[in-house]
C-alpha cells in the first residue's frame, strides 16, 4: 500500500485543472486499488480518474484507463474486471498516474489523501467486448434517444436498468454517452440487437461545455484546457470516423469553447422548459450564418436505482426520429449526419416530415420552393415555417393526420416546428404534475410557464443554394 498526500490550490486549477498523482506500479500486478479523500464541500470538489504509462500529455491516443468523475471517491483496475467507469485489461508496469479533476477548489486550498494498493494474485486476461453488428432490415422511421447516462458515469442505475427503460418506451435505438468514458459498452456491445441498436457515444464533459462523440468505439480525450482544444477534439473525431455534437447549448452548461467543425447540435435536451428556447435559438444563429448543422435531441435522462414509469421526465423525453434505409449503427449515423430526421416531445409525440421540391430534410435545393410538411398527433396545434430571417407564417393543424403547405423563397434554409396551441394546458398539466409537488426546476420562473412558446417538435433544415 502507498499513501501519499498532496495540498491542490486554486494556482494548481488554473495552471491546469487535471492533476496528476504519479505512482510506481510493478511488474506482475494484476490489480490496482485506489481511494481519495478529501474535505469535501459545496466549495471543494475533486474528480478522479486514471492514466497508465502509455498516457502522454494532451491529447493522448492511448492509456486512459477511466473516469469516474465526482461521482466515487474509489475503484479498482484489475486484469479480468475493474469498476464501472474503469477499463480492465493488462496492468502494465511504470509510472501510472492517479488524476484529480480540479473541479472546485477553495481559497485555502485542499489536503488530498490518495490511497493506492496493489496486489499480484493470479487473475486471468479478458479482451475488451467485441462491438456487434445488429441489423433490422425494412426502411422507414425509427425512434430513439442520443443522450442518457448509466452508472458507468454518474447516474445509479445499471445498463440492465436503462435496457429495460428503452424498451419500456418502444425505442429502436439508442446512445448512451456516459462522461468521459466509453466502459458502458462492457454491457451495451453484446446486448445490442435488431430490436434495440446501441450506438456507441461518450459525453466529453469539461467545466465549460459538453459535446457528445458518436461512432467511435476508441476513447476520445476530454482534458481540454484551451478554447482552440475544441477543434483538436473536433479533428480526433474525425479521424475516428465519428459524428460530433455540441450538447445543451444553455443555461446553465453552455458551449463556452470556440465552435468547431460540428456535425449536429442538440437543440432539445430534457423537457422542453429546461431553458431549450435558448439552445434553439443559437441553433438558429448558426444555421443563418450558414453553417449546416443536423439537429438532434436527447433526453440526458440519468437511470435510477429503479425502473421509472413513463412520463415527461424519464427516458427519451425529447425522442430523435430519423428516416432509415434498415435499423443499424451504419445507416443511424448516417441519417445523423444528413439531418433525416426531427425531434419530438416523446415516443409518441407529433410526427413532422418536411420535403421541399421534393427533397428531404438535410438537402439543399434552389430557386422557389414548394414545401410540404406531414404531421400526425398535433391537431389544433400551430406549425410554424422559418427561415434565416425568422417565421415566416404560421398556420393551424387541422386534422391528427395533416399536411402543411409553403410555397415561396425562404432565405439560407427553410425548416418547420409545431407549437402546442391546443395541447398546451394539458402538456403543462402533466409537467407539473410530474414535478410531484417541488419547487420548479432549472431555476424557472412562473413568466416562463406562463408565457415560453412550447414546442412539440422540431425538424431539420433544407438548405437553399
Amino acid at each position: 500500500m502507498v499513501e501519499i498526500n498532496v495540498h491542490v490550490t486554486r494556482a494548481d486549477q488554473a495552471a491546469d485543472p487535471y492533476f496528476y498523482v504519479p505512482v510506481d506500479i510493478p511488474a506482475g500486478t494484476t490489480r490496482i486499488d485506489v481511494a481519495m479523500s478529501y474535505p469535501k464541500a459545496d466549495d471543494c470538489i475533486i474528480d478522479l480518474g486514471m492514466l497508465d504509462p502509455r498516457a502522454t500529455d494532451y491529447p493522448t491516443a492511448a492509456g486512459f484507463r477511466g473516469w469516474s468523475g465526482g461521482a466515487r471517491d474509489r475503484f479498482f483496475v484489475a486484469t479480468d474486471d475493474a469498476t464501472p467507469g474503469y477499463i480492465h485489461g493488462e496492468i502494465q508496469a511504470g509510472i501510472w498516474k492517479v488524476m484529480l479533476g480540479l473541479y472546485k477548489v477553495p481559497s485555502s486550498g485542499a489536503d488530498v489523501l490518495v490511497t493506492v494498493v496493489f496486489n499480484s494474485a493470479p487473475r486471468e486476461l479478458l479482451p475488451p467486448p467485441a462491438r456487434t453488428f445488429p441489423v433490422r432490415h425494412g426502411a422507414g422511421w425509427y425512434r430513439g434517444d442520443l443522450h442518457c447516462h448509466t452508472f458507468h458515469s454518474d447516474a445509479a442505475g445499471s445498463p440492465e436498468l436503462l435496457h429495460a427503460a428503452a424498451k419500456q418506451a418502444g425505442l429502436d435505438f439508442l446512445a448512451i454517452a456516459d462522461h468521459n468514458t466509453i466502459t458502458q459498452r462492457r454491457y451495451f456491445h453484446p446486448h445490442s440487437s435488431p430490436e434495440l441498436v446501441f450506438v456507441r457515444a461518450m459525453e466529453v464533459t469539461t467545466a465549460v461545455g459538453h459535446a457528445n462523440v458518436y461512432g467511435v468505439d476508441d476513447w476520445i480525450d476530454f482534458r481540454m484546457t484551451k478554447a482552440e482544444h475544441a477543434h483538436t477534439l473536433s479533428r480526433l473525431v474525425r479521424e475516428h470516423g465519428g459524428l460530433l455534437s455540441i450538447n445543451h447549448d444553455k443555461p446553465t452548461i453552455q458551449w463556452d469553447y470556440d465552435l468547431p467543425q460540428i456535425d449536429c447540435m442538440e437543440v432539445w435536451q430534457s423537457h422542453w422548459m429546461a431553458w431549450n428556447w435558448v439552445s434553439l435559438g443559437r441553433y438558429q444563429e448558426r444555421l443563418a450564418s450558414g453553417l449546416k448543422i443536423s439537429a438532434i435531441g436527447g433526453s440526458d435522462f440519468h437511470q435510477p436505482a429503479r425502473l421509472m414509469p413513463e412520463g415527461p421526465l424519464v427516458l427519451a423525453r425529447p425522442t430523435t426520429v430519423l428516416w432509415l434505409y434498415e435499423l443499424s449503427e451504419d445507416a443511424i449515423l448516417a441519417a445523423m449526419k444528413a439531418g433525416r430526421g426531427y425531434v419530438t416531445e416523446s415516443p409518441n409525440g407529433p410526427h413532422l416530415a418536411l420535403t421541399a421540391n421534393g427533397e428531404p430534410m438535410g438537402s439543399t435545393t434552389r430557386g422557389e420552393v414548394i414545401a410540404e410538411a406531414q404531421t400526425k398527433r398535433a391537431e389544433g396545434d400551430t406549425l410554424a415555417w422559418i427561415d434565416a430571417t425568422g417565421v415566416l407564417a404560421t398556420e393551424t393543424i387541422g386534422a391528427e393526420d395533416w399536411t402543411g403547405r409553403f410555397t415561396g423563397c425562404p432565405k439560407t434554409f427553410l425548416r418547420a416546428e409545431i407549437i402546442a396551441a391546443a395541447s398546451r394546458e394539458r402538456l403543462m398539466a402533466e409537467f407539473s404534475a410530474a414535478l410531484q409537488g417541488r419547487s420548479l426546476p432549472w431555476q424557472l420562473q412562473g413568466v416562463d410557464m406562463a408565457n415560453q412558446p412550447l414546442r412539440r417538435a422540431i425538424s431539420n433544415p433544407i438548405y437553399l443554394d
